[in-house]
């Protein structure tokens, strides 16, 4: 898998306000970009642990932290599966 790099510019004391590192403030950004992507289901959540850096089940678990639901059926989705089951 290729990357690509994205340039985004911040006032210079952006750093010093938040109190991070500029490695914790790649991190934070890339993995809230995921999460509004995947919230938005552009993003699978497969992808979008991608783009977080972490694994699957690490990016289950700040979805969770974050009271995003993991799935996107709905009940007619399920209601609809159980009917072909039948």
């Amino acid at each position: 898998m290729g990357t690509k790099t994205i340039s985004v510019d911040f006032p210079s004391d952006i750093l010093l306000a938040l109190n991070e590192s500029e490695t914790d403030l790649k991190k934070d950004i890339k993995i809230s970009l995921a999460i509004r992507l995947y919230s938005l289901q552009k993003l699978t959540i497969g992808k979008a642990s991608q783009l977080a850096g972490v694994s699957r089940l690490a990016f289950e678990t700040i979805l969770s932290e974050n009271n995003i639901p993991i799935s996107n059926l709905t009940i007619e989705d399920i209601m609809g599966d159980s009917q072909k089951l039948q």
